[in-house]
């Protein structure tokens, strides 16, 4: 009744969990984005991110700052070794690139198409290897189970390949859309591994 003295509460529908569940990906992309720049610290902050994201889709814990800080210390731990091995492998494909583009050689189409596959191989696997860590869980089990994960579902696999060369596409075309897109892909990451069973 109008002027009654009830406080009327705003509906709590789809489109507001939608619209909440975006933020959280705009938060959670630029964390994660922010915590990887140093790149060694890359695997520590995918991981974060998207324990993160399940935080807010599962009730997995808070979504505060101080709960993603954690979550990228505990993430951290075990984590510098492939923080190192990520650099590095992308250093050697971009190599191969320039030298290609340099010089032309014989089969260096193929070269080419070689680095790009192991380059999308490589960062396919990092996106599932973070997904499936834990806090706990040591990072040679969660790469193990990424392995496994992406031969048994190559649907999966294939969904995650195609998010990332959107990702790369988009920001390519319009850099400030990497925030975005860097929690959607957590997203994606996180419901992917859930398709395993994770």
């Amino acid at each position: 009744m109008a002027g009654g003295g009830t406080a009327r509460t705003a509906p709590r529908g789809p489109a507001l969990s939608r619209a909440a569940l975006f933020g959280e990906c705009l938060l959670v992309g630029a964390l994660t984005l922010a915590a990887g720049l140093a790149l060694v610290t890359l695997p520590a902050a995918l991981a974060a991110g998207c324990a993160h994201v399940r935080a807010h889709t599962d009730g997995e814990g808070g979504t505060a700052l101080a709960d993603f800080a954690g979550r990228l210390r505990a993430a951290w731990t075990g984590s510098w070794r492939l923080g190192l091995a990520v650099p590095a492998l992308a250093a050697v494909l971009a190599a191969d690139v320039l030298i290609v583009a340099a010089f032309d050689p014989p089969g260096g189409a193929a070269a080419l198409a070689g680095c790009a596959a192991a380059g999308a191989g490589g960062a396919v696997l990092l996106v599932r290897a973070a997904a499936a860590w834990r806090p706990g869980r040591a990072w040679r089990g969660a790469l193990r189970s990424a392995a496994v994960r992406a031969g048994a579902d190559p649907t999966g696999t294939a969904l995650l390949a195609v998010a990332l060369g959107v990702c790369a596409v988009v920001t390519w075309a319009m850099p400030p859309a990497l925030v975005a897109l860097a929690g959607c892909l957590l997203l994606a990451a996180v419901v992917v591994d859930k398709r395993g069973g994770g």
